[in-house]
């Protein structure tokens, strides 16, 4: 089915990497407002839709980041995103790949997709563990390639780590023309997944790349509402010792999960990154009429 659900909402997530941007709702006569945050994702709504009962869902939407413009970004964005009651990972991922299949019938010939453990991706490319590797290993290997700001950016921060050292690393070397699903994410980058059954090393997290570019992130979605409030009380930590904003627990999402999530998979993919791949674009601004102009 598909939904709509708010662009302007009173929680945020609590992500310290997703910075959102806010408003103030001011009501006659008053000087100071509630507020607002413009939505970094539709996940926490649409979450909310499935514990009271809607079934799967999808809808198409904008969402709002207040971060930096760049070649594959844009403050301003659109998503997919969609959940299906009874999926795992495995019925997830055989369903982005006939979509994408789909899409690019008669445009480029893809090669099979590849799925593939973040934690293998990661040794063959880099010969370290990501989950037991000493960060000193990560210093020496970001050293050797030359990219110097690594220390001073990701310090001793073991998920900064590894996401520099997948995005400057990893995925340039991907190959092109095939879709990469990279599934079983270390349990310190867990966001919205929940663990692996028998391993609590992992998470039941995928991402989805084609041509180096991230295209997808998926999950079998968290339903414990306990550890989901760990979670966001662990982000919070972070954010304070960075000196950020620390926005709200969303308490609806959290009375959501404890009243009963379904067991369900879901995953958000970046339409505009899309259509750069279906049109050969190497910049966002060529799919968007009104790109960001920041002088």
């Amino acid at each position: 089915m598909e939904v709509e659900t708010p662009l302007l909402c009173q929680a945020s997530g609590t992500d310290p990497y997703l910075q959102p941007f806010t408003t103030t709702l001011l009501k006659p006569g008053q000087t100071k407002g509630e507020r607002l945050y413009l939505q970094t994702s539709p996940e926490f709504a649409m979450k909310r839709l499935l514990a009271s009962g809607s079934g799967s869902i999808y809808q198409i939407c904008k969402a709002f980041r207040n971060e930096e413009s760049g070649r594959h970004h844009n403050p301003e964005f659109t998503l997919l995103e969609w959940y299906r009651i009874g999926f795992g990972i495995d019925e997830l991922i055989e369903e982005i790949e006939a979509l994408l299949v789909a899409l690019f019938y008669g445009k480029r010939n893809l090669a099979p997709a590849k799925r593939i453990t973040y934690r293998q991706l990661f040794r063959e490319m880099t010969g370290a563990d990501p989950i037991h590797a000493d960060l000193q290993e990560f210093h020496e290997y970001a050293k050797r390639h030359n990219i110097v700001e690594a220390s001073v950016i990701c310090g001793d921060n073991r998920n900064l780590w590894l996401d520099l050292l997948f995005s400057h690393i990893i995925q340039p070397q991907l190959d092109r023309g095939r879709a990469y699903f990279v599934v079983d994410y270390p349990a310190c980058l867990p966001s919205l997944a929940r663990k692996k059954p028998g391993d609590e090393t992992i998470v039941e997290r995928v991402e989805v790349f084609l041509d180096g570019l991230e295209l997808g992130n998926g999950y079998h979605e968290l339903a414990d509402a306990a550890e989901q409030e760990n979670r966001f009380d662990d982000d919070l930590t972070v954010r304070q010792k960075a000196g950020l904003p620390l926005p709200q627990k969303d308490q609806r999402l959290l009375d959501a999960l404890a009243h009963g999530l379904p067991d369900c998979s879901g995953v958000a993919i970046g339409l505009d990154r899309l259509l750069m791949l279906m049109t050969g674009s190497d910049d966002i601004a060529q799919v968007l009429a009104f790109p960001v102009s920041i002088s």
